[in-house]
């Protein structure tokens, strides 16, 4: 199991949750931030730095945003990885 990045990331950039991620796991699409399921390790410090609440652990992700799980594991690894919080 990983963390999701879900709906509420779309169009928001915020970068915060990236800077807490001892993982190094988060990526940067067009629109909005994918979490590598294969590098993320659960911890949880990403979830509650996110200022909308886009996050969630993969069982706990609402049934509305479901597809975002597959959604991740597709394109972060196409998205190139950010390591820092950007301004």
């Amino acid at each position: 199991m990983a963390y999701v990045v879900t709906e509420p990331c779309f169009g928001c950039k915020y970068t915060d949750c990236v800077a807490v991620c001892p993982m190094e796991c988060f990526h940067e699409g067009e629109q909005m931030l994918y979490i590598d399921p294969e590098q993320c390790t659960d911890c949880d410090a990403c979830r509650t730095e996110c200022p909308v609440d886009a996050i969630f652990y993969e069982e706990d992700v609402p049934p509305q945003w479901q597809s975002y799980i597959a959604l991740n594991a597709e394109l972060a690894p196409l998205s190139p990885q950010i390591l820092e919080k950007k301004p």
